[in-house]
């Protein structure tokens, strides 16, 4: 995939995975998300935005680096959470970053143990990662990267208070929500928790 400085490990593994073209999405955003800035991005319905968010987590995260959770990727549903983690898992093949899916129908207790033996990215349902975060299950304050993924499906479930609540935990992070529609709860949101956010529209 060509773009602009990417890291040849994660590269290596696009290729091997058939993601040789970068898309109009990859190529607009990845030097801005790249930069660190705070951002909202507009994209049709399988336009690759689920690809988008993993290969920047890929690339910022770039190798495992101490025991904190740096990346949390909140998502709509457990399919979603195991589509993800699995496509992550192809993506992330030569970097080896350490990643975790977790939803309301797993065992709370087992995530809780792997994520304290050591982990990179943490890929959730913001219900279930609210869960963790009351019960001491990990660390906010080291996260680096916060990304929504549809925060417009996720505001219509009232999810809001969630997603406001785990990133008012995150220090110093990088804000990102992805969606098929900038509405106007969307704007509210990222007006509250994002600094000065890029706004990307990609059209149909």
């Amino acid at each position: 995939m060509q773009l602009k400085k990417i890291n040849p490990n994660l590269q290596k593994a696009l290729i091997e995975n058939d993601l040789i073209e970068a898309n109009e999405l990859q190529q607009e955003t990845f030097s801005t998300i790249k930069s660190g800035v705070d951002a909202v991005v507009q994209a049709p319905k399988n336009s690759g935005k689920t690809t988008t968010i993993l290969l920047n987590v890929i690339q910022k995260m770039e190798k495992p680096v101490g025991e904190s959770t740096r990346a949390l990727i909140l998502v709509q549903d457990k399919e979603k959470v195991l589509e993800a983690v699995e496509q992550f898992k192809k993506m992330n093949h030569y970097n080896n970053l350490r990643v975790i899916g977790v939803h309301e129908k797993g065992d709370i207790d087992y995530d809780k143990n792997v994520i304290s033996a050591g982990m990179d990215v943490l890929i959730g349902t913001p219900i279930r990662i609210n869960e963790m975060f009351s019960s001491a299950g990990f660390n906010m304050t080291t996260i680096k990267m916060f990304v929504v993924d549809d925060v417009d499906e996720m505001l219509r479930k009232r999810e809001d208070a969630i997603i406001l609540r785990l990133s008012m935990s995150a220090e110093k992070t990088q804000r990102l929500f992805f969606c098929s529609q900038i509405t106007e709860r969307v704007e509210i949101l990222a007006d509250k928790i994002m600094i000065e956010p890029l706004f990307f529209e990609m059209e149909d």
